[in-house]
């Protein structure tokens, strides 16, 4: 749904309340945090060196919609960039607090304006030059200054005053206001004596030249357009090398033949269209030689109406039913939507029943509406609201005050069949309402989503540790510049109170209080009925037990193994036949080789909640 998840763009929540993106966990860790397994200031424990030729295959359903991080948006994409580039802070996998990545410590002034983070000195780019402090200021002020660079990730910066290194190994980053992101700042460092050479940001897709320099775990090797992405294990990664010396990506539009795939050992893992269908997970459980990993989801599945697309300047584009304009009939549309069916018969109990913007998974900030204000499924009570709308009832459709019928479309992803089993669900609940509907599932739904082209559309996103990420993209800023333009909006969505609103957490430091403001947000979002949160479906996956020793899930006590918020399920991965013991990487923090299906609410691992969200939707592809 769409990575518009990055879409997302994997999250576990820690009993340890730790505020890993909001300020305050930044300020504990001031005084640096340590890297799982590498003590701060020690040298790294190289990993044990990669059996020769030992190749992780990954099927996946999505496709790549960039290679660039400035403008990779799908959670395919975004996971690829973890791999390929290092962060300033990384989330350790068992309880999502920040642990140093290209940074190894941080730590604001007394006024929380001034942030300086000190850059570790053992990290190179794959192409032997060292990496520093330059590239990373480099890299935040281009995404300052040039809209283009700014597309994936430019609410991180948009509160940025100014961003200097004045040293290889010292960052500074100045803000206007105090900003409770900043050890969770969600941005790819590229090295800039490469990016530099860039003419058009908005044009550049990062994959005509390979090796691509990067610094992360895996050098992106090669890449065809639906076929496959191929990475090489980064042997200098200062982390540890990977176990595996080649992953790789690939692509299959049919979620059956990825299965099949897995079953005759042509590729090690499944990651789904983003999860397997129950049928599909029941019919791997009984292969001896296969896991099926089930754990709470990070996303959410939903229906978001297109409230009037519009660019930053205000100019209306698009052609959107003005009915959705109507709260009203929004809401009456959610209220014919029998969630517990959905639950029941689509996911087979695999997911969890939807209520706000937030998965469960993150406790932090999860939110749910009061008795009173719940849309909870009421046909009656939703012909009511139609009524009132001004769309009577006449020989079973409803009829507009212009004569017309109240007929919708709504934007299905082709490859996922969840779209397409709800959207039959939905043609007949809301035709007994006297609307029609018509489904319209396609390839690729970031077209006319961008153009506004649409009613309805079938939305999702892969929600990270912290919040801000995910509702920033309901914010006026996220607009486009320009109509049809791609841009960070998930669907143009504009509100001076919920500007308010994201303006006041983004500055909160005070965890509590923060998740109040959020939990106002995600209470505006819901009345709105600008978008219809329908699920949390659990992260349902599988893989090869004899080409995959062990792999770490996120968090590893129960969660997902593909598009986690790291790269520690393919780094830590272990080769089936290799001698090296699981873990080996990252002696006590990676690992566990845990699949456990676990109910989504018994997993709600209190505490820590952070949504880093990693923007990615489920629409245009499912956004991470």
């Amino acid at each position: 749904m769409v990575e518009r998840v990055p879409p997302p763009s994997a999250q576990p929540r820690s009993r340890l309340r730790i505020l890993l993106a909001s300020g305050a966990a930044a300020l504990a860790l001031t005084a640096g945090a340590v890297v799982p397994g590498v003590p701060l200031g020690a040298a790294p424990q190289q990993a044990q060196a990669a059996d020769s030729g030992k190749t992780l295959t990954v099927a996946v359903a999505q496709s790549i919609d960039s290679l660039s991080p400035f403008l990779a948006q799908k959670l395919l994409s975004t996971s690829v960039s973890r791999l390929m580039y290092d962060f300033l802070t990384n989330y350790d996998p068992k309880d999502n607090h920040a642990v140093p990545g290209l940074a190894t410590k941080w730590e604001p002034s007394a006024d929380k304006l001034t942030w300086t983070y000190t850059i570790r000195s053992n990290s190179k780019w794959s192409d032997g030059e060292q990496a520093t402090a330059e590239d990373a200021a480099w890299t935040f002020n281009k995404m300052m200054t040039d809209e283009a660079a700014a597309q994936a990730n430019g609410s991180f910066v948009t509160n940025f005053k100014k961003v200097t290194a004045p040293s290889p190994t010292q960052l500074v980053i100045e803000l206007k206001e105090p900003q409770a992101t900043m050890a969770a700042l969600d941005v790819p460092i590229v090295p800039k004596h490469v990016w530099e050479k860039v003419k058009d940001f908005s044009k550049f897709n990062n994959d005509k030249d390979f090796p691509v320099v990067g610094n992360g775990p895996f050098v992106l090797s090669d890449y065809k357009v639906d076929q496959y992405v191929k990475l090489k294990a980064n042997k200098d990664f200062w982390r540890g090398k990977p176990k595996f010396d080649e992953l790789v990506f690939k692509t299959y539009k049919d979620q059956d033949a990825a299965v099949a795939a897995l079953r005759k050992g042509e590729v090690s893992f499944v990651a789904g269209s983003p999860a397997l269908t129950p049928a599909q997970a029941a019919s791997l459980k009984g292969d001896a030689n296969i896991k099926v990993n089930e754990g709470p989801g990070r996303r959410f599945f939903a229906l978001a109406t297109n409230p009037g697309a519009q660019t930053k300047d205000g100019k209306k584009f698009g052609n959107g039913n003005e009915a959705l304009l109507d709260q009203k009939v929004r809401q009456a549309l959610f209220l014919s939507i029998d969630r517990k069916t959905i639950i029941d018969k689509v996911f087979q109990g695999h997911a969890v029943e939807g209520q706000g913007y937030i998965p469960p998974r993150f406790s932090e900030y999860a939110w749910q509406p009061s008795s009173g204000q719940s849309l909870a499924y009421d046909p009656a009570k939703a012909g009511k609201l139609l009524d009132q709308a001004g769309y009577a009832l006449k020989d079973g459709k409803r009829v507009g005050k212009d004569g017309k019928a109240l007929d919708l479309r709504i934007l299905c992803h082709a490859t996922d069949p969840n779209d397409k089993a709800i959207g039959k669900y939905l043609k007949e609940w809301w035709g007994k309402l006297g609307v029609g509907l018509k489904v319209e599932c396609l390839d690729d739904v970031s077209v006319p989503w961008y153009a506004g082209e649409y009613d309805l559309a079938f939305d999702g996103w892969s929600v990270n540790p912290d919040p801000d990420f995910v509702l920033g993209i309901h914010t006026c800023a996220a607009l486009p510049l320009k109509a049809k333009a791609s841009a960070a909006t998930d669907n143009f969505i504009c509100d001076k109170k919920y500007d308010e609103l994201y303006k006041k957490q983004l500055a909160e430091y005070d965890t509590t209080k923060r998740a109040d403001l959020v939990g106002q947000m995600q209470s505006w979002l819901y009345d709105s009925g600008y978008m219809s949160v329908i699920a949390y479906p659990n992260a349902v996956e599988a893989y090869r037990t004899d080409q995959i020793k062990s792999i770490t899930t996120m968090p590893e006590a129960a969660g997902n193994i593909y598009g986690q918020d790291g790269y520690w399920s393919w780094w830590s991965a272990v080769p089936a036949d290799s001698d090296g013991a699981s873990g080996d990487n990252d002696s006590g923090s990676s690992s566990t080789g845990i699949v456990i299906g676990i109910v989504v609410a018994v997993v709600v691992l209190a505490g820590g909640g952070f949504l880093l969200s990693r923007r990615r939707r489920t629409t245009a592809d499912e956004r991470e």
